[in-house]
């Protein structure tokens, strides 16, 4: 665990007050710190991810925070601190962490961990003592449930199924137009995120007509997926789809390309859309597809993708970075005009607001983005990651087939 205190208005003056952690807590609007705190994976399979999409969201925001000298409460600037721990990718010790965060440590907001998994463990703890919880690396279908079950939960990403759907239409259109066959390989990591999308692809692909000629699970961890890529160069499907966790997507792309498996159209990730990706492969990443992608016209993100390289040397994450950001900057937003520490509060007007973002306004519908806010599906071209689905404005065409690997 490391703690930072941001002092802005104290250092500004030369000065550094000495903060207790035993002090009693004082009514909101007389607070002299808001305390942040969060757990998520610094080591372990999740670390990766972790350290791509939502790090460096939580570093960027804790020193824009003080560099204004804190959140705005009741007509000053107070100071914040933060307390973070280390889940270890392992979805107990994310429990005990967060519990440790709440009645330990008196955090007044909590931050999600990394991954659908995660932050299903969590959520009954964010849940029973009221915090928002705020998740933009968790895809499920069961959100909307989730939702009614914890109110004070946000589910940026959305469902599995919007991501299929917007997958599924796609691969219709090309079939229909004879670039692809009907068959389809898939394989799929044996946790919340793998099993939730398969099942959504399962049933999406099944009912436009396609047929899985493979369809494989692997436990987490996995490394060794020569035998799946194996399977599916064997299969005849022109359509390979990989829900993956970054450590799987870069060894599934690496053994694919030692196989000289370059079906026409290529699915893999999360990690696809990481700036690791086409640092590890170069002009081979062209073609491949992914979940998210960006609009390389949007002004609002081409600025945040600038601040993000200048404090971290590398681009964010093209799928849940800018979602991220967005969930951060209403967060900021919604507690500068709730005025006080008041998480009921606070839930509220992040479930009826509309907020200023890097996506623009930004209002949320049953705690979800509305479908078509951003793109569900993109792929790298011409060394961008670009959004290609669902059908509609500031979407470019598809590119077909898949480059042969260099």
């Amino acid at each position: 665990m490391t703690r930072r205190t941001i002092l802005a208005t104290a250092l500004a003056a030369g000065l550094v007050g000495s903060l207790s952690l035993l002090a009693a807590p004082l009514p909101a609007f007389a607070q002299d710190k808001i305390k942040i705190g969060y757990a998520i994976s610094k080591t372990g399979p999740n670390a990766g991810g972790a350290n791509i999409t939502q790090i460096p969201n939580y570093q960027l925001w804790f020193k824009e925070l003080n560099d204004k000298g804190g959140l705005m409460i009741g007509g000053k600037r107070v100071p914040i601190e933060v307390v973070e721990y280390d889940d270890r990718s392992n979805s107990e010790e994310a429990v005990r962490a967060v519990e440790r965060l709440i009645t330990q440590d008196k955090v007044d907001l909590l931050l999600p961990p990394w991954g659908t998994g995660l932050n299903l463990a969590v959520g009954p703890v964010f849940n029973k003592h009221g915090y928002p919880q705020l998740t933009f690396s968790a895809v499920t279908d069961q959100a909307p449930a989730l939702v009614k079950r914890w109110p004070n939960s946000f589910w940026f990403l959305g469902t599995s199924v919007q991501y299929i759907d917007a997958l599924v239409e796609l691969l219709s259109k090309q079939q229909k137009a004879g670039k692809i066959n009907a068959n389809v390989a898939m394989i799929s990591v044996a946790d919340g995120f793998g099993i939730d999308l398969s099942k959504a692809a399962r049933d999406g692909l099944t009912k436009a007509g396609f047929k899985l000629a493979m369809d494989k699970s692997y436990p987490v961890g996995t490394q060794d997926m020569s035998p799946l890529i194996s399977e599916a160069q064997r299969s005849g499907a022109d359509t390979f789809i990989a829900f993956s966790y970054p450590p799987d997507t870069v060894a599934i792309n690496d053994q694919a390309k030692v196989a000289s498996f370059a079906p026409k159209v290529m699915f893999t990730g999360v990690g696809t859309g990481f700036p690791l990706f086409p640092q590890r492969f170069g002009a081979n990443a062209e073609g491949i597809m992914s979940l998210g992608g960006w609009d390389p016209n949007n002004a609002g993100t081409a600025e945040y993708r600038k601040k993000h390289v200048a404090m971290h040397s590398r681009d964010p994450d093209y799928w849940g970075s800018q979602l991220g950001y967005v969930s951060l900057q209403m967060l900021e937003q919604a507690v500068e005009r709730v005025g006080k520490i008041d998480r009921a509060a606070i839930v509220k007007e992040l479930q009826t607001g509309t907020f200023d973002t890097v996506l623009g306004k930004f209002k949320l519908v049953d705690n979800m983005p509305p479908k078509g806010t951003y793109a569900y599906i993109g792929q790298w071209q011409n060394g961008f990651f670009t959004g290609v689905a669902p059908a509609g404005a500031n979407m470019k065409e598809m590119v077909i087939p898949k480059p042969a690997w260099k």
